[in-house]
């Protein structure tokens, strides 16, 4: 059975489900075969790049699915090689080639590479191409609050999206203050910290015993209660069923808090300060 998932309205009036699935590093074969079961189990929100190299993978599941165009969404997002603003429209239209689609739901500008100083280039090539109808929403990645006031300061556009490294570990308490300012919905990567000791904190194995589920739904459904859109990855039919079905049970307060206070200040995966990385 179809897990129903619900709508986030973003800050352009459009809406986007309230779990979306990550296909990073799934490429190939594996990556079809694990959007196919996706799509099976009833996300409609799939998560690709250019830097995945994925995204041809990506269209052929969806085009196998059979299910029709305006029953999914999809993202992809604008590498840091790409961010002159001709660049960042071939960049977008590379990847709708590549999906085999004719529009993006939503395009992201990947990390900010800010010694580069190129980014707002890229934003407002997004802001453009939003208007000529190849991309419905726009958003960012990685961007910290000052390459936000930057973006926008340039542009007028706040971005819809900010995609961000987040999880109990690292719940970006602040960014996420700072992104209520400009109505940017907070979305995940990494939600589930991709480390095996999380599963083991007592704020999450408490309400998971308390609840009867998994200790990885605790704990998206902590970033569903605070607000963050998670896109967790799976090639496990089961696993991505666990991970979607968080809408039918509820964490106290005291339990988010518990979870949000589980972070630490070198909290990151592996260091990622947008401020330093590049990733071109």
């Amino acid at each position: 059975m179809t897990i129903d998932v619900p709508l986030r309205t973003l800050n352009d009036g459009t809406t986007l489900p309230a779990v979306g699935f990550g296909t990073y590093p799934l490429k190939g074969d594996e990556c079809v075969t694990g959007v196919l079961s996706a799509l099976e189990v009833g996300y409609r929100l799939i998560d690709t790049a250019v830097n995945y190299e994925n995204e041809e993978a990506v269209g052929e599941a969806l085009r196998r699915s059979g299910l029709p165009r305006d029953a999914y969404q999809v993202t992809s997002k604008v590498p840091g090689r790409d961010h002159g603003y001709d660049d960042a429209i071939a960049s977008v239209e590379g990847s709708l080639a590549r999906l085999g689609l004719d529009h993006l739901d939503l395009q992201v500008i990947h990390w900010p590479n800010p010694s580069r100083g190129k980014f707002v280039e890229a934003w407002r090539a997004l802001v453009d191409l939003r208007e000529r109808g190849l991309v419905r929403s726009i958003g960012v990645s990685n961007f910290t609050e000052a390459h936000l006031e930057e973006a926008i300061d340039a542009t007028g556009v706040a971005p819809s999206v900010n995609q961000v490294e987040m999880h109990p570990y690292f719940p970006q308490t602040a960014l996420r203050q700072a992104h209520r300012r400009w109505d940017v919905l907070t979305e995940a990567w990494s939600p589930l910290a991709r480390v095996g000791d999380l599963a083991e904190e007592p704020a999450v194995t408490g309400p998971a015993a308390r609840l009867g589920v998994d200790p990885a739904a605790v704990v998206l459904r902590w970033h569903v209660q605070v607000g963050s859109l998670p896109i967790p990855k799976s090639a496990s039919p089961a696993r991505q069923r666990s991970n979607l079905d968080v809408f039918g049970f509820e964490l106290t307060d005291a339990e988010v808090e518990a979870l949000t206070a589980l972070g630490r200040p070198d909290g990151r995966i592996f260091g990622a300060d947008p401020e330093t990385h590049e990733e071109m």
